[in-house]
């Protein structure tokens, strides 16, 4: 029963938000075409300044990767992830994901090719992948692209947010789909 109504509520939320916010916008009158062209222009000019603090986290990401420091770091972690229920296939996705929303998105296609999408692990990982931030990402490109020096409690209180959702996304999905 409660399946089926996640499943109705989830089937028409994206359209429902899709026509709200412009009907919001025409009855507060604001233009709403004029605001969403100057919001895609400052889009773009933001995109042009974050490029190369991207491409220094694309390379750092590669680097972790190919250097097996990601193998040795699931290898050590995967004893503690048994004991909320992660299995050790997923656990690749829960560490990429604070860093890489591109890496993360590759890991769980693997794992959705590999173990199905209706699968506990294929569930997983779509769970975790909506359930957390690219921490690491948002810190190196947004906060530098704008010049912000002094983050201090910005990663703390990220890696805290990802880890909650990383473990709230567990016991999720094992509740609503089973062991």
């Amino acid at each position: 029963m409660f399946i089926t109504i996640v499943d109705g509520i989830s089937k028409y939320a994206i359209p429902f938000i899709i026509l709200i916010i412009p009907a919001f916008g025409f009855f507060k009158k604001v233009k709403v075409y004029e605001a969403f062209t100057d919001g895609a222009k400052e889009g773009f000019y933001t995109a042009v300044r974050i490029i190369p603090y991207l491409v220094a986290m694309l390379v750092s990401i590669g680097i972790f990767r190919a250097s097996g420091a990601m193998d040795l770091l699931v290898n050590l972690v995967s004893p503690i992830t048994n004991l909320i229920g992660m299995p050790g296939d997923v656990l690749p996705m829960a560490i990429m994901r604070p860093l890489s929303g591109g890496g993360a998105q590759g890991i769980m296609s693997e794992l959705i090719t590999t173990h199905g999408p209706d699968s506990l692990i294929g569930r997983m990982a779509s769970v975790m992948n909506g359930s957390t931030e690219t921490t690491f990402y948002v810190l190196a490109v947004y906060f530098g692209s704008v010049a912000i020096k002094k983050t201090r409690h910005a990663l703390p209180a990220g890696l805290i947010a990802d880890a909650v959702g990383l473990v709230t996304a567990v016991v999720v999905v094992r509740l609503m789909f089973g062991a």
